[in-house]
């Protein structure tokens, strides 16, 4: 049995009536949970389907994987539509979503509001009140909130009951952290290298500001799972069977509790052998 929880992202690039194999396919290999990218567009990718209106597709068609976006974005999605869509995909998927969010990329989709580019400081800023208002929507039958980016007023949409509904948070700088250490169920990280250390090592620089931000607010950090994107950075486990394998130790050693792998594509980004899947089901 592997150390990890596996899952995959599958690419919203098809009709839904034959990306519905997909997912099934996914499910039916023993997979744990299923992503799929939150873009209007990506890497010049078309088609590229929505995120949310996929996670409601595929929450009718399966029955036992857990699903999420990976991430929902700032860059075109407002706290209130957003807490309401992701109550009714839970409603849809009894329970099995989780709710990925993260700061959005500076990509293609970023200005497409019509906002013009953020810089590093504001997206930082966005995302913290993004998080925030979204959490009260949550847990409270009716809000109001005046920010400065995200305001709300009398908005209707969760309540106690829908407090539980799991929040994965991507985070890599301090002030992400100090958002998973107060409202995630599972901290999403990254293996991206910086400009002084490679990936490996600034995953577990992360680890560290992830330890004081939950020791800052009396959390035990040993609660939020952990979930490393693999793929994006230095770990590629989709080479061969043995990457797979070496990404998996050398992760479960640091306390994660799920590794994601992107599905093959016929060609890059994330090319790779279709069988490799199969593969590694086979392990579990």
């Amino acid at each position: 049995m592997l150390a990890l929880r596996v899952g995959v992202v599958l690419w919203p690039t098809v009709g839904w009536r034959e990306a519905a194999s997909d997912w099934l396919r996914v499910e039916a290999l023993g997979f744990a949970h299923a992503w799929v990218y939150d873009h209007l567009s990506w890497r010049g990718i078309t088609p590229w389907h929505d995120c949310y209106s996929t996670l409601a597709a595929a929450a009718a068609v399966t029955s036992r994987i857990e699903l999420g976006p990976l991430v929902t974005t700032p860059n075109f999605r407002h706290p209130v539509p957003t807490a309401k869509a992701l109550l009714s995909i839970q409603d849809i998927a009894e329970g099995r979503l989780q709710a990925g969010l993260g700061a959005g990329a500076t990509s293609s989709d970023a200005g497409a509001l019509g906002e013009g580019d953020w810089s590093a400081r504001e997206r930082a800023d966005r995302f913290c009140e993004w998080v925030t208002l979204l959490a009260r929507l949550l847990r409270e039958p009716t809000t109001t909130a005046t920010g400065r980016f995200y305001s709300a007023s009398c908005a209707a949409v969760g309540g106690s009951e829908h407090a539980r509904l799991p929040l994965a948070i991507a985070a890599t700088g301090t002030r992400g952290l100090q958002l998973v250490a107060r409202y995630a169920t599972t901290w999403i990280a990254q293996d991206k290298p910086t400009q002084d250390i490679d990936g490996y090592a600034s995953v577990q620089r992360q680890l560290r500001r992830l330890d004081q931000a939950c020791g800052e607010i009396g959390r035990d950090a040993r609660e939020l799972r952990r979930l490393l994107v693999a793929g994006n950075g230095d770990a590629q486990p989709m080479r061969s069977l043995d990457d797979f394998e070496r990404c998996v130790e050398r992760y479960a050693a640091l306390g994660f509790t799920d590794l994601v792998v992107h599905a093959a594509r016929q060609q890059p980004p994330h090319h790779a052998e279709p069988p490799m899947l199969e593969r590694i089901a086979a392990r579990f």
